[in-house]
């Protein structure tokens, strides 16, 4: 286990972690917030690396993916990837475009904590024509937030573990896990709350 915990903090750890979170902007099944938030419990047993360098390669890594993510959109639209043309894939991306055009700040910012719908996010905002200017600077500002989130959640729980290094990084994952499924339970429940208010003052 020593063996593991030197490992990932590493340069080795910190260079997966990157390519896990870039990835993670087109493949949803890929865990780049367990990958943040095991390097960031990492850095709170071992003192490497350093925590600001997590948040930060976390961050400069969930940036660029999802600014990919925007400019497959803007230059393929929303529909000329065979992938896109899923039934579940355009109805998240029509979902999207409707929340977009309610508020592209707040849109933005909720979806970078949930996988799937950042996805569909970025994708749709690119493809209906979201100003780059406009759209750009808040992912920068989404990524930094939730890389430093991942990040402190893995360290504040592998500090509040006692015994070996290794369960508390396994409980920090654990728990970033649980906070990830109600943060998409109770987006969801409150959008569906509001798509009933919606149809309810339009009768």
């Amino acid at each position: 286990m020593p063996q593991i915990l030197d490992l990932l903090g590493g340069p080795w750890g910190l260079s997966l972690m990157v390519l896990l979170v870039f990835a993670d902007a087109f493949l949803v099944v890929i865990p780049g917030e367990i990958a943040v938030t095991a390097i960031g419990a990492v850095s709170a047993v071992t003192g490497t690396p350093p925590l600001w360098s997590v948040i930060v390669c976390a961050a400069v890594a969930a940036f660029a993916g999802d600014a990919c993510c925007f400019w497959v959109g803007r230059t393929a639209g929303s529909t000329e990837r065979r992938w896109m043309r899923h039934r579940r894939i355009r109805a998240a991306l029509e979902w999207a475009r409707v929340r977009l055009q309610a508020g592209t700040a707040t849109v933005v910012f909720t979806a970078r904590f949930i996988p799937f719908a950042r996805l569909a996010v970025n994708v749709a905002a690119g493809a209906t024509g979201v100003r780059a200017r406009r759209f750009l600077p808040v992912v920068a500002i989404a990524a930094v937030a939730w890389g430093a989130y991942q990040a402190v959640v893995g360290a504040v729980v592998a500090q509040l573990i006692p015994g070996e290094p290794i369960i508390g990084v396994l409980v920090s994952i654990a728990v970033a896990l649980a906070l990830g499924a109600i943060a998409d339970v109770t987006v969801t429940a409150v959008s569906r709350r509001r798509e009933r208010s919606a149809a309810v003052s339009d009768l």
